[in-house]
């Protein structure tokens, strides 16, 4: 909470990245502070930063690094919510919030409405702290894993 009482704004990138960890290490190689949490639409960054252009460039990076992906881009700042669709470093068209969020998981709303926080949700990675070794270990063990 903020502390006049109003919610704290809150920005969080949607991504189809199967887990936290590939997309946690990846962040980290590239320098953006988030919490990863699985879900079951994919992995979703929160944004630790959420200060004037903070989101959007997260929004960026991330949607540079997965190159080809798009990624959607939820910004609550006071009581408004507004939803962008991300590709290749560009942002694509305004979604409307109320369809993004319906039929989203549980936690992608409750991290949203600030109702728990990242690092309260089982599985959560965060890119903070991460070394680059620690990184690209976490990178070939998702490879690995994903050639089986």
């Amino acid at each position: 909470m903020a502390e006049n009482g109003a919610t704290a704004p809150v920005a969080l990138v949607v991504t189809p990245v199967a887990g936290p960890e590939p997309l946690a290490a990846t962040c980290a190689m590239a320098k953006v502070p988030v919490d990863v949490v699985p879900s079951t639409v994919g992995a979703i960054a929160v944004c630790r930063d959420t200060a004037g252009d903070a989101p959007r460039d997260a929004a960026v990076a991330i949607s540079r690094l997965l190159k080809g992906v798009p990624v959607v881009l939820l910004h609550k700042d006071g009581g408004r919510v507004a939803a962008a669709r991300w590709l290749d470093g560009e942002q694509g068209e305004d979604l409307a919030a109320g369809l993004v969020l319906s039929g989203a998981p549980e936690v992608l709303e409750d991290l949203l409405l600030g109702t728990v926080r990242a690092a309260d949700v089982p599985g959560v990675v965060s890119s903070v702290g991460l070394s680059r070794f620690r990184a690209l270990r976490m990178l070939a063990a998702s490879a690995r894993e994903n050639r089986r």
